[in-house]
């Protein structure tokens, strides 16, 4: 695992996939014998791809008429549809891919390179492609998505926001129609009936999260009619590790409005701002935790008037409290979340963009809420949540591509049984990455920043400078502005200007100051759109990259090198550290490279290989533990999606019949044949229907909020010698066998009342009807990295402290109490 995280290196990562390929059999024999999931040797596909230039050639598909080719494309499906199964394409592709080839040409007037049509081989194979940066996975993606569609099944190609999915169903949208293909697009905001057409369509293009929420939002529908998608079919995710991997355990969450606010968030909020760091409450080392004092507990006790915060009665108080100071402390305005138009909006630590309908768990939403000032809003009621790992796995088929695999290959065949095959690029890779920039002091590392990007600038060389936080970026343009010189900002706060500022990024002149939202399917051209501006910028060495921070992903900061050097393009790039940076902070390396280098403070940079190395490695060992986290989370999570794919078949069973199912029993004979006579068989099979959906909906609700409560405090378990883990599925299992049960009289004793019922009967009037609203975010599962923590024996003061602001939470704030030593005397 270790070797297939080593970085690139000064090289760049295409030239890096170029080496690698150089010796592609004995490196693919190596890769067989070690379990390497990595595939190298593109020999058999360079014959297929043989192949489709000879079908090209051959059928004359340059000469034919375009409603001839929409022909041959629907001849194609019978084909189609016996290859289109993984992992052999065979002659049906070859066939496909021709068509497509032309399409392209003939629509876009684009002429798909070999490896283009080497990534959309590999993926047809329900593969993960590696293309640079550049290469134009867009293109593709179309050739793997046009052989699905045609064999029948729904395709969906998942791209990273709704910009992307926008600009790329428009973009390619020709060529599919060439073909006698529809193409749909899914947008946040879309109606119903809206995403329904865009779902009918035989290639739709959406983000995985909104593909994810409208599945939530279709298992609390009590008519089939009310559901969106079609049958799955093939999902091919773009960004494929970051979507996959990155975002991949974040559960998607439904919640119904309950009309309760959090009775604690606003008058704690004045009084935990006044807290003094140190005296009333300490930090972890990590930063991911904070604890009050006991002085701290004091005052507040003294202030609230509440007596002990750990006797009972007080645990929704001392919950409230935990989710106060970490708003207050640990989470950063124009950082961690922005203020618009009056609302929290969270800011994607991988991304730099809004995330879309994000909310964190519990208090903390309503704690941040009230230290800003704002409005709270309802907590609500999670009535549905499934991870995007779990989601994307429904799938019959899928496949990615993205420039950044290779890394996380074990990953990918670990929890999704994908292979990784690495494409290089299609003309030699020019972009030079320079080594890191390494400053003992923040404020060197600043001023050389600023020195370098006015000495670029000043010959005129585009920049694009990516930051870590909107703040960042915000405090540096300003600081270049005291300059003289201006600069575009590309950020979550202006997010909806992104097309135009991509577009002119790599003009001459052009400084771009960005956050991560520049380093992921941003296309930036030289020159823009002008190709006398294009030699000029060619002969000034291209598109300058500097990186002002290191990331806790590798992938992260390849991504925002691959901006620049496209498709064989001049460019370079650099990152500017300073060992006063978050990530060392955060993970305590700031000390420990400071006394191991023997550094002072000073304007010069280290110049020292090794420190870049070392680097590099706390970088690795980072992504190891994060790896770690997610095979953790994912033991908890795979039992509770078990239990989450029996509900939905339940569900569809129900809808499609208005019958019991194999899982709960019907009702008794004598009730069934009661209400048939009371109601009639068409209205009765209707009461039916709803009762038991409703039922089954209230009871999984119920559910899934004692699994949330009793993940919180299995861990402590593991203080008594036994395995949390196997805990936790006993008692899971236990809790859904009782709401069998529990649904089974609900149903019963409903039905027996209606029955009884003289008179019309009006169901909604009766409470039977789905919440009078939803919305849907995401948890970030970090949020819940402290049982991992105390599973693994580490950091047991975080892991019981954050336990102690997650829910019931009188036993996990006594042993913190107890494990802390501050046992109190009254």
């Amino acid at each position: 695992m270790e070797k297939q995280n080593m970085p690139a290196g000064a090289g760049s990562e295409v030239r890096a996939a170029a080496r690698l390929c150089s010796r592609p059999k004995l490196v693919q024999a190596f890769n067989r014998v070690c379990g390497i999931p990595i595939e190298v040797d593109l020999g058999p596909k360079r014959k297929i791809v043989r192949r489709i230039h000879e079908c090209f050639a051959v059928a004359g598909l340059a000469r034919l008429s375009g409603g001839r080719l929409a022909d041959l494309a629907a001849k194609a499906r019978p084909a189609a549809l016996r290859s289109a199964r993984p992992p052999d394409p065979k002659d049906s592709a070859v066939e496909v891919f021709a068509l497509v080839f032309e399409a392209a040409r003939r629509a876009l007037e684009l002429t798909p390179h070999d490896v283009q049509l080497i990534a959309g081989l590999a993926m047809a194979e329900c593969k993960i492609a590696e293309l640079p940066t550049g290469e134009g996975k867009t293109l593709a993606a179309v050739f793997p998505a046009c052989l699905f569609a045609l064999a029948g099944g729904g395709v969906h190609i998942l791209t990273f926001n709704d910009y992307l999915a926008r600009r790329d169903a428009a973009w390619m949208g020709p060529v599919y129609r060439l073909l006698g293909l529809s193409v749909g697009v899914i947008q946040e905001g879309m109606s119903r009936p809206e995403k329904r057409a865009a779902y009918a369509c035989d290639v739709t293009y959406a983000t995985a999260k909104e593909a994810g929420f409208d599945f939530l939002r279709d298992q609390l529908g009590f008519e089939k009619e009310e559901q969106t998608h079609r049958p799955l079919g093939l999902a091919l995710v773009d960004e494929a590790d970051s979507i996959l991997i990155d975002e991949a355990r974040i559960p998607l969450v439904i919640s119904g409005a309950v009309g309760e606010l959090n009775a604690h968030a606003g008058r704690l909020a004045p009084l935990i701002r006044s807290l003094r760091p140190g005296a009333d409450y300490e930090v972890d080392d990590e930063k991911r935790n904070v604890v009050p004092t006991e002085a701290g507990l004091d005052h507040l006790e003294r202030r609230l008037g509440c007596g002990d915060l750990y006797a009972r009665g007080n645990e929704d108080l001392l919950a409230a409290i935990h989710c106060a100071l970490h708003a207050e402390v640990l989470l950063d305005r124009d950082v961690d979340y922005i203020v618009r138009d009056g609302k929290i909006e969270i800011v994607d630590e991988f991304t730099g963009r809004v995330m879309d309908k994000r909310h964190w768990p519990d208090g903390l939403q309503a704690a941040v809420e009230a230290k800003e000032s704002l409005a709270r809003k309802p907590e609500g009621r999670i009535l549905g949540s499934i991870t995007l790992q779990h989601f994307l796995r429904l799938y019959p088929a899928l496949c990615g591509m993205t420039a950044t695999a290779a890394p996380s290959a074990a990953e990918f065949k670990q929890f999704y049984g994908l292979s990784v095959v690495v494409i290089p690029p299609h003309r030699p890779a020019a972009r030079v990455d320079r080594p890191d920039v390494v400053f003992a002091r923040r404020e060197a590392k600043l001023r050389a920043l600023m020195r370098e990007i006015l000495e670029v600038h000043a010959i005129g060389r585009p920049v694009l400078v990516g930051t870590l936080s909107v703040r960042e970026s915000e405090e540096l343009a300003a600081a270049l502005k005291k300059t003289g010189v201006g600069c575009e900002v590309l950020n979550a706060r202006n997010d909806e200007l992104e097309a135009g500022i991509i577009a002119d990024a790599g003009k001459a002149g052009a400084l771009t100051i960005s956050t991560n939202m520049a380093g992921r399917g941003a296309d930036i051209k030289l020159g823009g759109a002008d190709e006398a501006e294009r030699k000029i910028v060619l002969a000034l060495g291209g598109l300058y990259v500097i990186g002002t921070n290191r990331h806790e992903s590798l992938r992260i900061d390849r991504q925002l090198r691959g901006r620049a050097g496209r498709q064989g393009d001049p460019g370079s790039s650099r990152f500017f550290v300073s060992l006063e940076d978050e990530i060392f902070e955060r993970y305590g390396l700031t000390n420990r490279f400071i006394k191991r280098y023997r550094l002072e403070p000073g304007p010069d940079a280290v110049d020292n290989p090794a420190i870049r190395e070392d680097i590099a490695h706390a970088q690795r060992v980072i992504e190891g533990q994060n790896f770690g986290l997610r095979k953790s989370l994912w033991t908890y999570a795979h039992l509770m999606e078990m239990q989450r794919l029996i509900v939905q078949e339940a569900r569809g069973s129900i809808l499609s019949s208005a019958g019991g199912t194999a899982w709960l029993k019907p009702p008794a004979p004598e009730v069934l044949s009661a209400g048939q006579v009371r109601f009639g068989p068409e209205e009765w099979q209707k009461i039916l229907r709803r009762v038991s959906l409703y039922h089954l909906d209230r009871c999984w609700a119920d559910h899934l909020a004692g699994l949330s409560d009793l993940r919180e405090s299995i861990h402590l378990v593991s203080l008594g010698g036994r395995e949390p883990v196997n805990e936790f599925q006993k008692s899971a299992t236990d809790a859904f066998e009782e709401m069998e049960a529990k649904i089974e009289r609900a149903v019963s004793g409903t039905l027996d009342d209606l029955i009884k019922t003289e008179g019309p009967v009006d169901l909604d009037a009766r409470g039977l009807r789905g919440p009078s609203s939803t919305w849907t975010y995401l948890i970030t599962e970090d949020e819940f990295g402290w049982g991992v923590e105390l599973l693994k024996g580490k950091h047991i003061g975080f892991a019981v402290g954050a336990a102690a602001y997650w829910g019931p939470l009188f036993i996990l704030t006594l042993l913190v109490r107890r494990l802390r030593g501050r046992k109190k005397t009254r």
